[in-house]
């Protein structure tokens, strides 16, 4: 065999457009968005009891404007496209390559079932592989909103147990990706505090984008039919599929943020002391009820409906000219 024959397929310019479409997808969508992304993962963390607490999404918005200006709205985009391109090319990778396993490279019908579980599998890889930055990337989010952790009475056992400390929570230094990576490595357990929350994010994903690309594929097939094919009817696929599959699998994406934010100075007196993922998932329903695993929901959705649609536009789009 000649060498082009013992090239890994890993390297072929299908899988390599696959590859550079996805990431390119997933940091025009996210970009789109940020403003909402943040106003989301602030509303998930922010304790019922802080002072001035985020609510609305327009009024919210408006108060992120005022406080911080143009950069409150890309407060963390930066870190997010620099875990989004890598998250999103290995989905849309993962899942177009499982995709012909399933189906023997094309000689068996893709069914819902196998949609689902491409979608899946290629949603663990893509979390596994970008968990650090996502992390962080929350971190970043809260650490400068105007609720801080500290605006919350302690608890008894918070005070018995809490040191006197006049520095700040977080220095010019931390407020960036390196520092903020630095310094959760350096406080709260080395590299091992980087994957924190890491299973239950997986257990969310795995459902998220199963759904995701299943629900989509499916409505593909009903509203984009031969003729029919405009670029408002792709987009409506895409927002359909997104905002189902976040209804559906929301409450592991509030969980998810509550574990990144135990080791944060000042976690303790809002009592997220969680001895794992069902801990915090039974410590959620007894203090805020069924309501507390869909905090943040609203602005979610209105993320949701054109982050997916512009997603799936824009990796269509960019694979077709490279392929």
């Amino acid at each position: 065999m000649g060498d082009t024959d013992r090239q890994p397929r890993f390297c072929s310019p299908e899988i390599m457009s696959y590859f550079v479409a996805g990431g390119v997808a997933g940091a025009t969508s996210r970009t789109v968005v940020s403003p909402l992304e943040r106003l989301k993962i602030i509303q998930q963390v922010q304790p019922r009891a802080a002072q001035g607490q985020y609510k609305g999404v327009w009024s919210s918005l408006v108060r992120i404007w005022k406080e911080e200006g143009f950069k409150g709205f890309m407060r963390g985009n930066g870190i997010n496209c620099l875990r989004i391109v890598p998250y999103s090319a290995v989905q849309f990778t993962t899942y177009e390559q499982i995709k012909k396993i399933f189906t023997r490279h094309g000689t068996s019908e893709l069914d819902t079932l196998k949609r689902l579980a491409s979608g899946a599998l290629a949603g663990i890889a893509s979390v596994c592989s970008t968990y650090p930055l996502d992390l962080v990337r929350a971190r970043l989010s809260i650490a400068t909103a105007s609720v801080h952790l500290r605006n919350v009475p302690p608890t008894p056992a918070a005070q018995i147990h809490a040191a006197p400390s006049c520095r700040p929570m977080y220095s010019k230094e931390d407020l960036s990706i390196i520092g903020m990576t630095t310094k959760i490595m350096r406080e709260e357990g080395g590299v091992r505090a980087l994957y924190r929350g890491l299973i239950p994010t997986a257990f969310g994903v795995a459902p998220y984008v199963g759904i995701n690309f299943a629900a989509y594929e499916g409505f593909r097939g009903i509203i984009t039919p031969p003729g029919k094919n405009t670029v408002g009817r792709k987009l409506a696929c895409g927002a359909l599929a997104g905002s189902i599959s976040q209804i559906l699998t929301y409450p592991f994406d509030v969980l998810r943020r509550k574990m990144q934010v135990i080791g944060m100075e000042g976690a303790g007196r809002l009592g997220y002391k969680y001895n794992g993922a069902v801990d915090a998932f039974l410590s959620i329903i007894y203090a805020e009820g069924f309501r507390g695993l869909y905090r943040g929901l609203w602005p979610n959705l209105l993320k949701v409906a054109p982050s997916i649609a512009m997603s799936f536009f824009t990796y269509e789009f960019v694979k077709e000219r490279l392929v």
